[in-house]
């Protein structure tokens, strides 16, 4: 099990950097390089040159990974920013706990 507390398809914000305060959900984690794809966060221009496999070539605008420590979770149930603890469930499995409201984020 992975010990990363961001996983794919959560919503969070941005703490730190040019984006500071933007939300958006987790596209893609990267834990070898400790980074996240958050989307409509961080865009970035791409000049791409026209090719068979991209059609059109022009300035594509696309998101860049920040660094996993400058996104925070959202929880779902109090709605706001919120460290993440582990908890182990009566069934021996864990699951990921919000700090702020002591909720369950996965079933």
């Amino acid at each position: 099990m992975s010990k990363l507390a961001i996983k794919k398809n959560d919503q969070v914000v941005v703490i730190a950097g040019k984006d500071k305060g933007k939300s958006g959900r987790v596209l893609r984690v990267i834990p070898e390089k400790g980074r996240v794809l958050v989307e409509r966060v961080n865009i970035i221009k791409r000049h791409t040159k026209a090719s068979q496999k991209t059609g059109k070539g022009g300035i594509l605008e696309k998101e860049a990974p920040l660094a996993i420590s400058n996104v925070m979770l959202v929880c779902s149930k109090c709605n706001k920013p919120a460290r993440i603890g582990h908890k182990e469930l009566e069934d021996g499995s864990r699951a990921r706990v919000c700090r702020r409201c002591d909720e369950l984020i996965d079933k």
